[in-house]
């Protein structure tokens, strides 16, 4: 009886010691680890516990984590973040980007593409931001952001509307009163789809990215007669404001960064880098055009963010998601560790929210692990144009705030008993 007794201690004691050496909830194993803020670009094994980055190391013991994911032969990065999409998805018949159909819910569009985070590109104005709030930031599994539309009325109607096109509804100081009530949500001002041949709505926008000391992304141009992008970068914007659609193709009421006769740089595009204008993609459904990218690639000019401009009208289109728009940059010759940068760390450094976008001890544990396919694939703009190239990126698993979201193969699941 006494052997019986000990033999039962023996077992409940070693139980307890299997279970306290499980010092981590999720251990990433055998990885290759890209994570630009520290430098790091090695194989490395990730450990998570609490939601946060527990450990970073070439070789943590697999007995030290509850689930344990097998890396082995993927990418492991921050969890990527989009900062140019459209997620205020709503009722309203009228609302298009801002509470319509326009717009897409988050959660079924960042998850399966390696997003944590996602920056709503100024859906909504002041007027509706705490319903947007209320309905889709709240509720969202995604963490969502904003850059507030200058307009209080945002991006209802047609791009014409009167919503979007009356100066009446620009008011600098409401949008920034905004911006300061909702700091931790509202990360910047957004002006877009003024078509008079004016800089009053980007003046607007600055002036309330002034007063909240955020930056201003911009979506420029569509007025006859066209209006100055390197009046746009010299003398309007600031050091940090956001260029979005930086590879917009050439129409009759928008100028383009490549001259198409020479295929070159304007040579204001380079001062306007060296005065801290940022470019981002925001590739959407007609602001992408190979035309504009490629002579820009070759010339050493890629942006400095990658984002989707995410909507209804680019989801199926050329853009389909960040990874394929992060592919297409892959095809143009741009270094991957530069092309998770633009889709990690340096978007949270233009957004301000420098907590997110890297895998330092600490960090919130927003984790993409990504497959780099190889192989010959397809991909083309929103003109039509056909670009092949031979890297394709695949998102295998997506853990936010230290929470498998996102699973394609089965990798952090247990294995169907024999």
């Amino acid at each position: 009886m006494q052997k019986l007794w000990l033999i039962v201690v023996s077992f409940f004691w070693l139980g307890v010691t299997v279970v306290s050496s499980q010092t981590y909830s999720i251990l990433i194993k055998g990885g290759y680890l890209i994570d630009p803020k520290n430098n790091l670009n090695e194989m490395m094994d990730v450990a998570i516990q609490d939601g946060k980055i527990a450990k970073v190391a070439k070789n943590i013991e697999a007995a030290s984590a509850k689930l344990v994911i097998d890396a082995k032969g993927l990418y492991v990065t921050p969890g990527l973040i989009d900062i140019h999409g459209h997620v205020f998805h709503g009722a309203d018949p009228e609302g298009q980007l801002q509470n319509g159909f326009v717009s897409l819910p988050s959660d079924a569009f960042t998850f399966r593409s390696g997003i944590t985070t996602i920056v709503d590109a100024g859906s909504s104005g002041a007027k509706l931001f705490p319903l947007f709030k209320k309905n889709i930031i709240d509720k969202s599994s995604t963490r969502v952001l904003a850059f507030l539309n200058i307009s209080v009325e945002g991006m209802r109607g047609d791009e014409m509307s009167v919503y979007q096109q009356n100066t009446s509804f620009m008011d600098p100081e409401m949008a920034a009163n905004y911006a300061k009530h909702y700091k931790d949500i509202i990360v910047g001002i957004k002006v877009a789809h003024y078509h008079s041949p004016s800089f009053i709505a980007v003046d607007r926008a600055v002036e309330a990215g002034r007063l909240a000391n955020i930056p201003v992304m911009v979506d420029f141009g569509g007025a006859k007669p066209r209006l100055s992008l390197k009046s746009l970068f010299l003398e309007h914007l600031r050091p940090g404001d956001i260029f979005t659609h930086a590879f917009g193709e050439l129409v009759d009421t928008k100028e383009t960064i490549v001259d198409l006769k020479t295929k070159r740089l304007e040579p204001y595009v380079w001062e306007a880098r060296k005065r801290g204008i940022i470019f981002d993609v925001g590739h959407g459904g007609g602001s992408f055009a190979f035309t504009q990218a490629l002579p820009a690639a070759k010339a050493g000019f890629y942006p400095e963010t990658i984002s989707t401009d995410l909507h209804t009208g680019s989801m199926n289109s050329a853009m389909k998601d960040l990874l394929n728009v992060m592919s297409k940059f892959l095809a143009m010759n741009m270094p991957l560790t530069e092309v998770i940068k633009a889709s990690t760390w340096m978007p949270a450094k233009v957004i301000k929210h420098e907590e997110l976008g890297h895998l330092s001890v600490g960090a919130i544990a927003d984790i993409a692990i990504l497959n780099l396919r190889k192989g010959e694939f397809g991909f083309y703009d929103v003109a039509r144009v056909k670009l092949t190239g031979k890297e394709l990126l695949e998102c295998e698993v997506t853990v936010k705030d230290g929470k498998v979201m996102y699973d394609l193969n089965a990798r952090s699941m247990t294995n169907l008993p024999r």
